[in-house]
């Protein structure tokens, strides 16, 4: 199933996990122990309908889905994709495959044995292969293939265009053991994950020079060791066709040929229905879709209670009949040709459900995670209080339970960012930031000086520029007039008081939406009126309250021409807001102050919690974050959260506290955007407004999350049995740039800490896997106290498979076992799945 927002490699891929191209979320379980507790979660089984392979009939093809035809068949380039990985699977060697609990297992098909021999002065790993493993071409596997390999991905030739994949700059050399199949590696410095390394192994062939391996392995592979080899590419088709391997020393394929074959996630419904394919990723809907259709089975021809014309009653079915044969020709034809549509839209579905009743749905847990990122480089979300406040506004069961109960899949939220629940190693860390907690949400943000009414009150005695961000400005003298035009001409929104109405004010206000009060008691007595159409009124005259609802109105006006509107300023019923306060966000100047000690002390014990603090109570220099403002605008039909709490939203300095919340708007993300409008309900109750923008899901990732054009966003990383490795370039500090920049890897949330790097470096250098998973533990509990990264849940998997096959469907952690899947013994020859093809 396509999936919005989980990304691709950038600039440090995460091994080769073709990271799935479109979406984000499915979802979750973790059964995982409460905070703080050890490692006594359970993982959801797999569900691939197991079966012996005597069981499984030899011979037939399956067809299975894809998103698309892979980019590229070079699992270790930039754009490799899950295709890439689903297909070359298949066709490469694989050392150490996760199994079913998320752990890498040595693969006998390939390897006798590894292990490390050495671990002073140098790490050295012995691989011994399995005598019978050849490449296609009747070649040994051995230590050339594993030469090749290292060169090509050590980053020490540029002329292999790699996402560099992290472990082989560490290897120092590699050489040929006491015969042809010992390959014995020598490391520069200890490697934890040396298990990650050479899987997939490619050819010497195609690793040995840039030319083959830049552009050559792109488009075909003619020498694989897999049970299955590469039959065909067929663009036209849009199809990839693999073959049983002749040369294959393993359990022989039962499968004679297995195609994978693009099909868009919104057409998988009918492509299973007609046969195209028997194996699919499905979201939610269509899985509804083929329980009824079993369901429906005895129906013995009954119109079904469901789908196209199911809702319409007896009442309005008589009526369109009598329209369609009524006196009014013009009528009638309009009638006819309605009924005419929905007859065949039933026809049309009805076969569809038949089609259907052939599949079951297999679910488990996919091996990813969906977050709720927060963009930390500027604006509120720089303010690490900011950050927590908002993690500690979200009720993660909630949200858990929006996407996985429906599907009846347990329903936990996620407490680690580095292991999934069943792992080894998976500890619930989110004690380090604490659970859902309105109050001390609302005590944190005060801290950080966001307050009701703050959004109303203009900035004292500041300046433009970093000047009028600085906490704590003494003074009360209100801003200059060119105070105010330096403040807008660098994108300031808040209100400035000002005793003069020159023209040249008046006309700014007119551009820029602003919104002015005649002085600081008729402004106290506007914040406690409203009208009954939710604008407020000033003591002023009424010429000047007759120039601000023209204005408003202009701007009102305008926003509607541009197809734009800024999301909870749309003055609906229920909203508490004054006029004035419109390009605030709404806001009512009601001062809610929490004692900032209380704030400060639960900050300390957050970070002490982590370790981010001394026994002095010291922040360590590099857990420090700044602080800072963010805003954007919805299309037009966007939702908008619920009106404004009684209280108002929350402000500083004259600006609304408000959220852009990027989500993709493609029809297979409804599960996202339900998520996200529950976050943005639970944000709205501690003071924090939202706007949502819904942007498409092919620019969803890329234009918006990793440019860093956000500041809320939902997507997913793929789960990893080498945390160490595969998630410091996610959670690593963002570093400067020469050009200016910032340099993220894959770090978009933009939140990071020395400490956080030097817990994953110690890791991937400790050989003791015990004490390597505690520092994981350690680098979990400092990433939970950082905010910038929250996790809700696993993923859900859901799986249409022909109900026939067997050792297929929601594979879970575990990598499939492409020789074992076939339909069961039962199935005759001349079956189904045979004239599909």
């Amino acid at each position: 199933m396509s999936h919005v927002g989980v990304p691709r490699g950038t600039v440090r891929k995460r091994r080769s996990l073709a990271l799935l191209t479109t979406g984000v979320l499915t979802i979750p379980v973790l059964a995982g122990c409460s905070s703080g507790g050890e490692e006594t979660s359970r993982g959801v089984p797999q569900d691939i309908a197991p079966a012996a392979r005597q069981a499984v009939s030899d011979g037939s093809t399956v067809n299975w889905a894809v998103d698309a035809l892979p980019a590229t068949f070079n699992a270790f380039q930039a754009d490799a994709d899950s295709a890439t990985t689903r297909i070359t699977g298949a066709l490469l060697p694989s050392l150490f495959p996760m199994d079913a609990s998320g752990q890498p297992k040595l693969n006998p098909d390939y390897l006798e044995s590894a292990k490390i021999i050495e671990r002073e002065p140098k790490q050295v790993v012995l691989y011994k292969l399995n005598q019978q493993a050849v490449w296609s071409d009747g070649r040994e596997i051995g230590a050339p293939d594993f030469v090749a390999q290292w060169r090509a991905l050590s980053g020490k030739d540029s002329a292999f265009w790699t996402a560099r994949n992290s472990g082989y700059e560490r290897i120092e050399k590699i050489e040929r053991g006491a015969d042809d199949l010992q390959v014995r590696v020598t490391f520069s410095k200890p490697y934890a994950d040396w298990r990650s390394l050479f899987s997939p192994l490619y050819p010497k062939e195609i690793t040995g020079s840039p030319d083959a391996f830049n552009d050559g392995a792109r488009t075909t592979l003619k020498n694989t060791a897999g049970p299955f080899v590469l039959r065909s590419v067929s663009k036209a088709k849009g199809t990839v066709t693999l073959a049983r391997n002749p040369r294959w020393w393993g359990d022989k394929a039962k499968l004679d040929t297995l195609v994978f074959r693009a099909v868009a996630a919104g057409d998988r419904t009918q492509a299973l229905a007609d046969g195209t394919v028997d194996v699919a990723d499905i979201d939610a809907s269509t899985a509804d879709r083929i329980a009824l259709a079993r369901r429906d089975r005895g129906s013995n021809g009954q119109p079904l209670a469901h789908g196209p014309g199911s809702e319409t009653t007896p009442a309005a079915a008589l009526r369109s009949w009598a329209l369609a044969h009524g006196s009014d020709e013009e009528a009638a034809e309009i009638a006819q040709a309605a009924r005419e549509k929905n007859r065949k839209a039933v026809v049309a579905y009805t076969a569809e459900q038949k089609g259907l009743r052939d599949f079951v749905v297999r679910k488990s847990l996919e091996p990813a995670y969906t977050q709720l990122a927060l963009n930390g480089e500027s604006g509120p979300l720089a303010d690490d209080r900011v950050r927590r406040a908002v993690a500690r506004a979200l009720d993660r069961e909630e949200l858990a339970r929006t996407v996985l109960g429906p599907l009846g899949l347990p329903a936990k939220p996620l407490g680690s960012h580095l292991a999934l629940a069943g792992q080894p190693g998976y500890k619930d860390g989110s004690g380090a930031l604490g659970d859902q907690n309105t109050e001390e949400a609302q005590a944190l943000l005060a801290d950080a000086g966001w307050t009701r009414g703050g959004a109303v009150q203009p900035p004292k005695n500041t300046k433009a520029g970093s000047e009028a961000e600085k906490k704590g400005a003494k003074g009360d003298a209100p801003g200059t007039a060119e105070d105010a035009e330096k403040e807008a001409a660098e994108g300031a929104k808040g209100d400035e008081e000002a005793k003069s109405e020159k023209a040249e004010n008046e006309k700014k206000a007119e551009q820029g939406g602003e919104r002015k009060t005649e002085g600081n008691g008729e402004e106290e007595k506007a914040e406690k009126k409203t009208g009954q159409d939710g604008e407020g009124s000033t003591a002023g005259s009424e010429k000047a309250e007759g120039e601000k609802a023209d204005r408003a109105s202009e701007d009102s006006a305008a926003s509607r021409d541009e197809g734009l509107y800024i999301v909870g300023q749309d003055n609906k019923p229920g909203a508490h807001a004054p006029a004035h306060a419109v390009s605030t966000g709404g806001v009512s100047a009601v001062h809610v102050l929490a004692p900032a000690r209380t704030a400060a002390v639960q900050s300390a014990a957050l970070l002490r919690q982590a370790g981010a603090l001394g026994e002095d109570g010291a922040v360590a220099a590099q857990d420090k974050q700044p602080g800072g403002a963010a805003g954007a605008y919805a299309p037009v039909g966007t939702a908008a959260p619920a009106p404004a709490a009684a209280k108002g939203q929350l402000g500083k300095d004259g600006k609304a506290l408000t959220l852009r919340f990027v989500l993709p708007s493609g029809p297979g993300s409804q599960s996202l955007r339900s998520v996200g409008d529950k976050i943005a309900v639970m944000l709205e109750k501690i003071g924090i407004g939202t706007e949502i923008i819904k942007v498409p899901d092919e620019s969803y990732f890329k234009d918006h999350v990793a440019s860093g054009a956000y500041d809320l966003a939902l997507y997913s990383w793929p789960a990893t049995a080498y945390p160490a490795t595969d998630g410091r370039p996610i959670y690593a500090k963002p570093e400067p740039a020469t050009d200016g920049s910032l340099l993220v890897e894959q770090n978009y949330t933009r939140v990071g800490t020395d400490h956080i790097d030097q817990l994953f470096d110690q890791a991937a250098a400790e050989l003791d896997e015990k004490a390597a998973r505690e520092l994981m533990k350690q680098a979990d509990a400092r990433i939970w106290a950082a905010a910038g990264s929250i996790p809700l849940f696993q993923r859900p998997q859901l799986v249409a498979v022909d109900k026939k096959l067997a050792n297929v469907g929601a594979f879970g952690f575990a990598a499939p076992r492409y020789q074992d899947i076939g339909f069961k013994n039962r199935q005759a020859a001349g079956s189904p799945a045979d004239r599909k093809k």
